[in-house]
């Protein structure tokens, strides 16, 4: 494909108007000012649309989908114990399969490209995404409350069979980590055993970190005084790359390990405000040199993966928290919604507008009431546009969504048929009440 006369959202993270890129082989192969003279196949006329990295969400659970709208104002402890794990006990690979693809098209179609996923039922998840083509790292949830070996979990073949069969499937779309729930839902010993597979692996780690004030404190009265930051340090689980999720509750001595740690942390507005969990000190992170991505979380705590919503969340309330109008700037904001989250995810080839890289690329179209005037279209990205004005989803070069029209998904079957799996649900809780 050629994209012709286009805006595009620079590596820079700054716009450029009149451009030309063209795509061949999964890859950016010409960027430029003139018209190539290479034949690149079909024309796209991007008259009134922007080019540019398609979003990383860093933080998902995607098959959470079936609890869209049904456990709602309630703090997260209760939200997990009574509403969450109750719910969660009922769903199989055959359900979760079409919540996965549900969860799937919401993403693609407001411009994701690639995610982090944490949760069960792996098989159905791994199937889901390389039947969509989209990008995925993907790890199988991991608590434990029982102190036992790890070699006596069920979870430590399932993690060896995973990674064999599915880590780097789809030519390199998707990637296994593995993880650890969080400090309160483990004990050490399960931690160092999955910090050791992840580095005889050689793979990436995910966790739920300082979500709230109480997981963050009791953990410390737990642990002679260490955050759950320095908890897992001590036990080696930062020696691959980590994505923590949340880190709302995190210390400044906390992030001099995560950047001494090449830590990325998953921040996720919509999730955090709504469970009232709190507001991430996000500023201060980047002023000391912490890697942040953008992630929704699952639908039951955000109930959406429109990850524009939480662009627009993520570049307003750091403003407001801190009193300060110029903290988190739109270029800062897309860096950590594109970018960042693609190197968090190891895929250093991703994420960015440059020739070599893979094209996981997405069009928003500006010819909106809302989008006008374009004083500043970086500014319009971040604080006016919004998810349906993505009008098309490319990963490594091919077209996953356009124009309302889902390539890859039957979306009407996967509505039907997670919407008929949360009903069968609720209903075999209702009994058991």
């Amino acid at each position: 494909m050629l994209f012709s006369d286009i805006s595009i959202v620079n590596q820079e993270f700054e716009i450029e108007n009149h451009q030309y890129i063209g795509v061949k082989n999964g890859l950016i192969s010409y960027i430029g000012a003139e018209k190539p003279s290479e034949d690149f196949g079909t024309i796209y006329d991007g008259k009134r649309k922007i080019l540019m990295p398609g979003f990383y969400n860093a933080h998902a659970h995607a098959p959470m989908t079936l609890l869209r709208g049904y456990a709602e104002n309630l703090p997260l402890d209760r939200w997990l114990n009574e509403m969450v794990f109750p719910f969660e006990g009922l769903i199989t690979d055959e359900t979760a399969y079409p919540a996965m693809q549900l969860a799937i098209a919401e993403m693609i179609r407001y411009g994701t490209v690639s995610f982090t996923d944490m949760y069960y039922f792996s098989d159905a998840r791994a199937k889901a995404v390389l039947e969509s083509g989209i990008k995925c790292n993907l790890s199988e949830g991991t608590i434990g409350f029982e102190v036992k070996p790890y070699e006596e979990m069920p979870v430590s073949k399932l993690n060896e069979r995973l990674i064999a069969d599915y880590h780097g499937a789809g030519n390199g779309r998707l990637m296994m980590d593995v993880c650890i729930h969080a400090e309160y839902t483990s004990f050490p010993a399960l931690v160092e055993a999955i910090g050791q597979v992840a580095l005889d692996h050689a793979l990436g780690t995910h966790i739920h970190l300082s979500e709230t004030k109480s997981e963050h404190e009791e953990c410390q009265k737990r642990h002679g005084g260490m955050t759950p930051t320095a908890y897992f340090e001590s036990l080696g689980f930062f020696r691959t790359p980590c994505t923590a999720a949340h880190c709302v509750w995190i210390s400044e001595s906390d992030m001099d390990i995560m950047r001494a740690h090449d830590i990325t942390v998953a921040s996720c507005p919509a999730s955090n405000l709504k469970l009232a969990s709190g507001i991430a000190p996000v500023p201060k992170m980047l002023e000391k040199g912490v890697r942040v991505a953008l992630g929704t979380d699952g639908v039951a705590s955000n109930n959406n993966h429109n990850i524009l919503q939480d662009l627009y969340l993520f570049s307003l309330i750091h403003k407001g928290n801190t009193g300060d109008p110029t903290v988190i700037t739109p270029r800062q904001a897309l860096e950590c919604a594109t970018r960042n989250g693609a190197i968090a995810q190891r895929r250093n080839d991703c994420g960015i507008i440059t020739e070599g890289c893979r094209a996981d690329l997405i069009v928003l179209d500006t010819d909106k009431p809302h989008m006008y005037p374009e004083t500043h279209p970086l500014n319009n990205i971040v604080y006016s546009a919004q998810g349906d004005d993505v009008c098309l989803t490319m990963v490594d070069g091919v077209v996953l969504y356009r124009d309302g029209e889902f390539m890859t998904i039957d979306v009407e079957r996967a509505q039907a048929e997670t919407e008929q799996a949360t009903e069968s649900i609720i209903a075999a809780l209702k009994k058991r009440r």
